[in-house]
């Protein structure tokens, strides 16, 4: 077998595994918080997982990178909204870790740093689910 063929075949896996690690982290830190943690905290990890859905909406072989070609400005611009997405809730994350590590009556610097780790794996899981997923 062929690399591009096992990865065809473990990508979907391996996509899964990391977006449930990333889950994990945030689930693990809300769980082991001292205090309640608002549901602002909660908004980046919903997002990236919203970024991840609507980067793998998009079929690869859909996009032409030919510069002239005005047939798929729709689909271009449903990706640019989908990073925009992606990046707003990776540094909505690490605004909330900022604003942890800094104040001291709110959550702790785990949870802060569990919901930047969530949104990265969850992110890097739509990425790898994209680049494996054969059409």
């Amino acid at each position: 077998m062929e690399l591009s063929e096992l990865w065809a075949i473990f990508g979907p896996g391996v996509a899964g595994a990391v977006f449930g690690a990333g889950w994990w982290f945030w689930v693990d830190a809300v769980v082991c918080s001292s205090v309640n943690v608002p549901f602002l905290h909660y908004l980046p990890g919903i997002f990236a997982t919203i970024a991840a859905l609507m980067f793998n909406c998009v079929r690869r072989e859909d996009i032409d990178y030919t510069p002239y070609d005005d047939g798929e400005w729709r689909l271009k611009l449903w990706l640019f909204f989908a990073y925009v997405v992606s990046f707003v809730s990776l540094a909505a994350s690490v605004g909330l870790l900022i604003q942890d590590s800094i104040v001291k009556s709110g959550p702790s610097v785990w949870t802060g740093t569990a919901g930047v780790l969530q949104c990265v794996f969850v992110l890097i899981s739509g990425l790898i689910y994209w680049t494996s997923h054969p059409e």
